[in-house]
């Protein structure tokens, strides 16, 4: 999980005395500090998880959100989950907008950011549905466990110092699981230790999402394609422009003129030669429009675009590189003698 350097605070500030002040229909962080005119950070926030059947109260400085990965790793929880009203209402007789540290019974298992131990003269919930306590610092109202389980922010310190942190978008292609020993302490499934006692083995599991994985590739490999047509009007259209070893065809063999019989005749030979050769062909024989073919094909991205058209005649075929963009012409007899050399580079 993401974290930031974290350096204590040094401000020395004169601790006031706790103070139950009323703020009827106000239960949000910013309107609690609008109410009261005190900046956010001056605002802890209290939320209320069950972890493994246990309560708990995780604190956040009021400007933070929660990274529930970092609280429920921190706890070593199996189970983790928002506690329910009637959960929170079994330790508190408030709401939520008005719940607070300060006075929670003892079984209750306080876990505070690093941050909310610098907050001094803190605005939090009374437990007490309407109200708010000011005044109240940490250590001297209430005790807690003090981690790092907030969500960092862009442009803060990096953990060591050196830079600032930047977000960038990722897609997740695969899970590694820590499950422990909730299964084989079930199933009997024991190693001796080095002390020669049957302890249950510590399992762990991993999945790779190949949807996921195609997605990421495609995402990768994704590009603005600019296409002619024969009227000189030029189409623009996002693709995809596949690895040859992930594409599903090694060849897009088009047709211009499907009503040419020499067109027709010649496409028929290549897509014959190209199969015996060992190539997965993708033939689009369709009576459609060329600038509509030429679209799809940008569109589907197989790495090669052989085109037969007004040459074929001639026994000539325009080859299209999808990586490069870069188009030749190349005779029917000389294809794959040139598809070759083109696989090598």
């Amino acid at each position: 999980m993401a974290t930031n350097e974290y350096k204590p605070s040094n401000r020395v500030v004169a601790e006031e005395e706790v103070t139950r002040v009323a703020t009827p229909d106000v239960k949000s962080i910013n309107e609690v500090a609008a109410f009261l005119n005190v900046p956010e950070e001056q605002t802890i926030k209290t939320l209320f998880y069950m972890a493994d059947g246990e309560l708990v109260a995780a604190l956040l400085v009021g400007n933070d959100q929660l990274n529930e990965v970092k609280l429920k790793n921190y706890l070593g929880a199996d189970f983790f989950d928002v506690a329910s009203e009637e959960e929170v209402a079994s330790v508190v007789s408030a709401g939520f907008g008005s719940l607070g540290p300060v006075g929670l019974p003892e079984n209750v298992k306080i876990i505070a950011d690093r941050k909310v131990q610098d907050v001094r003269n803190a605005v939090v919930g009374a437990n007490e549905d309407g109200y708010h306590l000011t005044g109240v610092n940490p250590g001297r109202d209430f005790t807690a466990e003090y981690v790092d389980i907030r969500e960092v922010r862009e442009g803060e310190i990096s953990p060591d110092g050196q830079g600032v942190l930047n977000f960038a978008r990722g897609i997740e292609i695969g899970h590694i699981f820590k499950l422990g020993t909730r299964y084989s302490a079930s199933m009997g499934a024991d190693v001796l230790d080095e002390n020669g006692r049957a302890v249950p083995i510590i399992m762990g599991c991993y999945g790779i999402g190949v949807s996921r994985l195609l997605s990421a590739v495609m995402e990768q490999h994704a590009r603005l394609f600019v296409n002619k047509t024969p009227k000189g009007e030029y189409r623009y259209a996002w693709g995809v422009n596949f690895p040859k070893e992930l594409a599903p065809f090694d060849v897009h063999l088009i047709t211009v003129n499907v009503k040419d019989e020499e067109a027709q005749a010649l496409t028929e030979r290549l897509e014959a030669s190209l199969m015996g050769a060992g190539y997965e062909v993708l033939t689009d024989d369709r009576n459609e429009r060329v600038g509509v073919k030429f679209s799809d094909s940008d569109l589907i991205g197989l790495p090669i675009r052989i085109t037969v058209g007004k040459k074929a005649a001639d026994g000539i075929v325009e080859v299209k590189i999808k990586a490069t963009g870069d188009t030749i012409e190349v005779h029917a007899d000389n294809l794959l003698e040139t598809l070759e050399i083109l696989s090598k580079k």
